[in-house]
């Protein structure tokens, strides 16, 4: 079965975030750790996801946050053709997080490319992480389809997130487009 890579955001993903329920709940699943959480540096962080998606030899991607952000700058990347499909949740706007993190946040700009791979994002309409017509800007640059959950805020603990049965119900639809032959972007 092909392994599923889930990438948290600042800080990590805390006991009780739904990212950790999905590793407990899925045996396939990995979390992709980083030295440091609080103090990101993009290459750094680029490389260790680079480094798990090669140990696994293709992997779904589940990410949250700022690993939305990483994922997509990892599209740059030759490893990319081994993301089978990438499921973005809550992704950050690089400039908003800033402002909230400042002297925290070194990952340059926000990625722009199409992305290579099927994707999902999911976004809400009051993430202080990301206003909406970003949102959507950044769904149609990247070619992904873009799910709005709604007044869900930036899907975590916080926003009343724990074990989330929607992101799975997500995974799996993500999963059966993947099965199809892939277009050229």
């Amino acid at each position: 079965m092909t392994a599923t890579l889930v990438v948290p955001g600042l800080d990590g993903s805390d006991a009780g975030h739904w990212q950790r329920f999905w590793v407990e709940d899925d045996p396939d699943s990995f979390i992709v750790e980083q030295d440091n959480w609080r103090a990101p540096v993009v290459d750094q962080w680029v490389d260790r996801l680079e480094a798990a998606l090669v140990e696994q030899g293709e992997a779904f991607i589940v990410a949250h946050s700022l690993g939305c952000i990483l994922t997509a700058k990892l599209a740059d990347r030759p490893s990319s053709y081994r993301i089978k499909g990438a499921l973005l949740v809550a992704p950050c706007d690089l400039p908003a997080t800033e402002k909230r993190h400042p002297g925290v946040i070194r990952f340059g700009t926000m990625p722009t490319r199409a992305l290579p791979f099927p994707s999902i994002t999911v976004g809400s309409l009051n993430d202080h992480y990301m206003e909406l017509d970003r949102l959507t800007l950044y769904a149609r640059l990247w070619k992904t389809e873009l799910k709005n959950i709604g007044l869900a805020g930036h899907i975590n603990i916080a926003s009343g997130f724990g074990r989330w049965a929607g992101g799975y119900a997500l995974l799996g639809n993500l999963k059966e487009r993947a099965k199809a032959p892939r277009r050229r972007a």
